[in-house]
C-alpha cells in the first residue's frame, strides 16, 4: 500500500512539475524568440505549438531513449485524443465562451491530422512503426510547420480570415482591424527589453526545461511503476493518468481557470499565446503528438518502434473519428455546433472506458 501510494505522490509532483516548467519555459521562450527579432507570426507558427506540446515531447523522449515505449507511444497518441476529445470538447461546450476558427486553416489542419492517422495505420499493420512511416509523419510535421507559418503571417496582418463559430449565423469574410489579430499588446504583454530581463527569461527557460525534465521522469517512473505492482499494461495509465494528467491545465485554459487563483495568476503571467486561439492551438497541439513525438521516439529508440494492439484497434480510431467530427460541420456547413464537443467527449469517454475495462494486449 505505501509503494501505491508513493507512486501517486511522485505523480502528482510529476504532473505539477510539468505544467509549471512547460508554462515557463514557453512563456520565456516566446520572449527571447521577440529579443531576438523573430517576427511574432514566425513565433506563432513554430514556437506557441511546440510549447503547448511539450510535456508530451519529453516524455515520449526520456521514455523511447529508455526504451519504455508503450509509454512514449502512448502518450503521443493518448494526448492527442485527450487534447482533442477532452479540451477541446470542453471549450466548445462552456456556455461562458464562444470559440472561434478560421475556417480554412481549422480544415487544413483537420486533413493534416487525418493524414498522420492514416500514415499511421497503414505503416503499423505489423506491429511496428515502419522506417518509411517515420519519414512520412516527419515530411508531415514539416508541412505543419510551413501552412502554420503562412497562416500566422496572414492572420497577423490581418490580410482577411474566413473566421467560424459556434454562433447560429456564420461570421463570414472577416476584416476587422488589426488589433482583432495577431499577438498584439492585449494579448502578449512583454516585459521591457534590456540585460535584466534578457538573463531573467534566459534562466526562466532553463529552469522551465529542467522543471519539465524532472516531472516527465517522475511520470514514466510513477506510470511504469502502477503497471508492475498492478499487473496491468503500461498504456493504460499513459491513456488514463497521464494523458489526463497533461489535459489539465488546458482545461482550466477551456474553462476560463476554474481550479484556483494561484494557477490562474500563474498562468495568465505565463500565457503565450492567445486565448481566443485556445481551439486551434489544441488541434496543432494533437498534430505534433502524432507528426513529431512518435518520430522522435522511433529515432530515440533506434529500432522500429514497437506500436501495441491496443494503439492501433482504440487510439487511432477514436483520434480519426475525432477529426472528421470536427472537420465536417465547417467544411459542409461553414460553422462550429456545440454537438461537436458532446461528440468529441462522448468518443473520450468511450476511449477511456475501453482502455479501462478492455485492455488489448501487446501495449
Amino acid at each position: 500500500m505505501w509503494v501505491l501510494l508513493l507512486t501517486f505522490l511522485i505523480y502528482g509532483l510529476g504532473l505539477v512539475l510539468t505544467a509549471v516548467g512547460s508554462r515557463l519555459s514557453g512563456r520565456c521562450t516566446t520572449w527571447c524568440c521577440a529579443l531576438c527579432g523573430l517576427p511574432m507570426w514566425v513565433v506563432g507558427g513554430t514556437v506557441v505549438p511546440f510549447c503547448l506540446a511539450l510535456p508530451q515531447l519529453m516524455l515520449a523522449f526520456l521514455a523511447a531513449g529508455m526504451s519504455v515505449t508503450s509509454l512514449a507511444v502512448g502518450t503521443a497518441l493518448a494526448g492527442s485524443v485527450a487534447n482533442l476529445g477532452l479540451a477541446l470538447a470542453v471549450c466548445l461546450l462552456n456556455p461562458r465562451r464562444r470559440p472561434s476558427v478560421d475556417r480554412q486553416e481549422f480544415c487544413r489542419k483537420c486533413l493534416l491530422l487525418l493524414a498522420a492517422c492514416g500514415v499511421l495505420m497503414v505503416f503499423v499493420r505489423d506491429g511496428t512503426l515502419s522506417y518509411t512511416g517515420t519519414g512520412l509523419l516527419m515530411f508531415l510535421f514539416v508541412v505543419f510547420v510551413m501552412t502554420s507559418i503562412v497562416y500566422q503571417h496572414h492572420y497577423s496582418y490581418a490580410e482577411g480570415s474566413e473566421i467560424v463559430t459556434t454562433a447560429a449565423a456564420p461570421s463570414g469574410l472577416q476584416d476587422a482591424g488589426p488589433d482583432a489579430y495577431g499577438y498584439t499588446a492585449h494579448t502578449m504583454a512583454f516585459p521591457v527589453m534590456n540585460i535584466v530581463n534578457a538573463l531573467k527569461n534566459l534562466t526562466g527557460v532553463i529552469a522551465g526545461l529542467a522543471l519539465l525534465a524532472f516531472g516527465a521522469q517522475a511520470l514514466v517512473y510513477s506510470a511504469a511503476t502502477l503497471a508492475n505492482v498492478t499487473g496491468t499494461i503500461q498504456a493504460l495509465w499513459a491513456a488514463t493518468l497521464i494523458s489526463f494528467g497533461f489535459c489539465l491545465p488546458l482545461l482550466a485554459d477551456a474553462l476560463d481557470h476554474p481550479f484556483g487563483s494561484v494557477w490562474k495568476r500563474f498562468a495568465t503571467r505565463c500565457r503565450y499565446f492567445p486565448p481566443q486561439t485556445l481551439p486551434m492551438q489544441l488541434l496543432n497541439s494533437a498534430i505534433l503528438n502524432l507528426t513529431l513525438a512518435l518520430p522522435i521516439s522511433s529515432l530515440m529508440y533506434r529500432r522500429r518502434l514497437p506500436f501495441g494492439s491496443q494503439f492501433r484497434h482504440y487510439d487511432l480510431p477514436v483520434c480519426v473519428a475525432i477529426a472528421l467530427i470536427l472537420l465536417l460541420p465547417p467544411l459542409l456547413r461553414r460553422r462550429l455546433y456545440r454537438w461537436q464537443g458532446a461528440a468529441c467527449l462522448a468518443l473520450y469517454l468511450l476511449y477511456v472506458a475501453a482502455a479501462l475495462l478492455a485492455p488489448l494486449a501487446g501495449a
